[in-house]
C-alpha cells in the first residue's frame, strides 16, 4: 500500500505511507517534534491512530519502513518471522490486536504461542493507539524468564542491577557500592560496572574484581562490565572471567554502525561466552541497553519515529536470546523525552513492547538533570513497571549515578518496590540473603536488624572515607 488515507465528512487526512502513519500516531514527544516527524496537531494523531487501528497487521511484512536490502535488522525481522506462529493473528487488523491482547482469553500461554510471529513494527503499531493501563495489564500477562546464576524474571519476583560506577574506576569506591547495595538486598540481576576508562586491561581488571566478591561470598548472582562487544571478546581470549556480554543496542544498522559493530560482532561473542559454561542454573549470557532517541541522535532513524526504532531493537535483543535487556529510559535527555510525562509513557512503551516479543525487560528509571522531571517522577514510573511485572530495575547508591552524572533509582527503592507490591528477589538470591544475615529468614525479605558477621569485617576494612557519599 502506498498511500494512506482516512475521509470524515467532506474531509481528507492523507498520510505518505506507513512511516508517516506511525510516526503521527505516536504520542507526543519531544525527539519526533525534534526529527520533524510527529503529528503537528492532536486532531491529526487521533486521525493518525485511526487509520493505523484499520490497518492488517499483515501490512507490517508487505510494507518494510526499512528496506530489506538496506538494513541487516530488517533482513533479521523478516528471515525469523514465524508464519506458522503467526497464523492465529494474520486476520486482524492493529485495532483487533489490540482487543485480542486485553481478552481474558489470551492468556500468558497464548501470547507466548504467537510471539515468534509478531514483529517489532506490530508490536510498535498496538502500543500506539493503547493507553497506558492497557501497556501495563498486557505487560504483566507476558513473562519472560531466563537464567545464569540466578532466575530472573518469575511471577512474583523483582530483581536489580547493583551498579557501583565511580568517576575514576577506585576499586575501594566500587568494593563500598557493591557492599552497600547487598546489605539493601539489590545486585540479583546483575553486578554490573560501567567503566570510566573503557578499555580491554582495564575491563579484565573489573572482571576480576567482581568475579572476586561474588566466589568470595558465594553470591548467586553474575557480573558484568559494561564496555564494547569487542573488547568483551578480547577479554575472554585472554582468560578474563566474563559473565555476561553486554552492548548497547539500537533498531537500525545504522545506529548499530555508529555503535561499533554489527550482528556477527554480537553472534561471535555470545558464542565465545557460552563456550566458558559459567551459568550454574541457565546460559543466558547476553545483556542488551537500549533507549527511545538512540537512533535519532546517531542520524540513522530513517525518517522513523523513536518508538518504532526502539522495537525494532527489541527484534535485535530476541535474536540472541539475553539475559537481560534495560531500556534506559530518560538518559538520553529532554531532547528526546521532554518531562516527567515523556518519560513516563515511553518506559510503559518498552517494557510493554520488548515482553509481547519475549524479551526479558528491566527498566532504567532515569532522567538527567536539565529534564522536566523529578524523583517522584521515577516513583511513579517505578511503581507503574511493578505493577506491569518488569523483570529488573536498577538500584545505585543515593539514586545518583556519580560516574555518568544521571539520577536513577536507588537501593532502597527496590525495597519500597518490594514492599509495596509484594515481590521478592530472584528466589536463588533470596535465599542467599537469608543464609548470609542480610534478609530475616521469613517470606517479606526484612532487612535484618544486625549487620552480618561476614559483611561488617568487610566494611571494617575498607578505609576511611571510602564509603560512598
Amino acid at each position: 500500500m502506498s498511500n494512506y488515507r482516512y475521509t470524515l465528512g467532506d474531509r481528507t487526512w492523507r498520510f505518505s505511507g506507513l512511516a508517516e502513519v506511525m510516526a503521527k500516531a505516536t504520542p507526543a514527544r519531544s525527539g519526533d517534534r525534534l526529527a520533524g516527524v510527529i503529528a503537528e496537531t492532536a486532531e491529526e494523531r487521533v486521525v493518525a491512530q485511526m487509520v493505523l487501528a484499520e490497518l492488517p497487521l499483515k501490512t507490517f511484512l508487505e510494507d518494510l519502513l526499512i528496506p530489506y536490502e538496506a538494513d541487516e535488522i530488517t533482513r533479521l525481522i523478516v528471515d525469523s518471522h514465524d508464519t506458522q506462529a503467526f497464523a492465529p493473528i494474520a486476520h486482524l487488523t492493529v485495532g483487533d490486536f489490540r482487543n485480542w491482547l486485553l481478552s481474558d482469553d489470551t492468556t500468558a500461554e497464548v501470547i507466548a504461542a504467537v510471539r515468534p510471529g509478531i514483529t517489532p513494527e506490530m508490536a510498535a503499531a498496538v502500543a500506539k493507539i493503547m493507553r497506558n493501563q492497557d501497556l501495563i495489564l498486557v505487560a504483566r500477562k507476558c513473562r519472560v524468564i531466563t537464567a545464569f546464576r540466578s532466575t530472573i524474571g518469575k511471577p512474583g519476583h523483582l530483581s536489580t542491577r547493583l551498579q557501583p560506577n565511580h568517576p575514576t574506576d577506585d576499586p575501594t569506591g566500587i568494593a563500598a557500592s557493591i557492599l552497600d547495595g547487598l546489605l539493601y538486598g539489590n545486585g540479583d540481576a546483575v553486578i554490573g560496572i560501567n567503566p570510566a576508562t573503557d578499555n580491554v586491561a582495564q575491563s579484565i581488571r573489573l572482571m576480576q574484581m567482581l568475579d572476586e566478591v561474588i566466589h568470595k561470598y558465594d553470591i548467586p548472582t553474575q557480573s558484568c562490565v559494561l564496555t564494547h562487544v569487542t573488547n568483551t571478546r578480547e577479554a575472554i581470549e585472554a582468560g578474563a572471567p566474563v559473565d555476561l556480554v553486554f552492548q548497547s543496542i539500537g533498531g537500525t544498522e545504522a545506529t548499530n554502525t555508529s555503535f561499533g559493530f554489527g550482528l556477527n560482532d554480537l553472534a561471535e561473542t555470545r558464542d565465545a561466552a557460552l563456550a566458558l559454561e559459567r551459568g550454574t542454573v541457565g546460559n543466558n549470557v547476553m545483556y542488551f541497553e537500549t533507549g527511545q532517541g538512540s537512533s535519532l541522535s546517531a542520524g540513522a532513524h530513517h525518517g522513523l519515529d523513536q518508538q518504532t526504532c526502539e522495537a525494532r531493537a527489541y527484534g535485535v535483543a530476541r535474536h540472541f536470546d539475553p539475559l537481560l535487556v534495560n531500556t534506559v529510559v530518560g538518559f538520553i535527555g529532554p531532547e528526546y523525552l521532554y518531562d516527567g510525562k515523556e518519560i513516563i509513557r515511553a518506559g510503559l512503551e518498552d517494557h510493554f513492547c520488548g515482553k509481547l516479543l519475549g524479551v526479558p525487560m528491566g527498566c532504567d528509571v532515569c532522567y538527567t538533570n536539565h529534564a522536566e522531571a523529578d524523583q517522584n517522577d521515577m516513583d511513579t514510573l517505578l511503581t507503574l513497571l511493578g505493577v506491569a511485572g518488569v523483570n529488573f530495575v536498577m538500584g545505585i547508591p543515593g539514586s545518583d549515578d556519580i560516574m555518568l552524572n544521571y539520577q536513577t533509582t536507588s537501593f532502597h527503592d527496590a525495597l519500597y518496590a518490594r514492599r509495596a507490591l509484594d515481590l521478592a528477589p530472584a528466589p536463588e538470591f533470596g535465599d542467599w540473603l537469608s543464609r548470609a544475615g542480610i534478609f530475616t529468614d521469613g517470606a517479606d525479605y526484612r532487612l535484618a536488624e544486625t549487620l552480618p558477621k561476614a559483611f561488617a569485617r568487610s566494611l571494617d576494612q575498607l578505609p576511611e572515607g571510602a564509603e560512598h557519599g
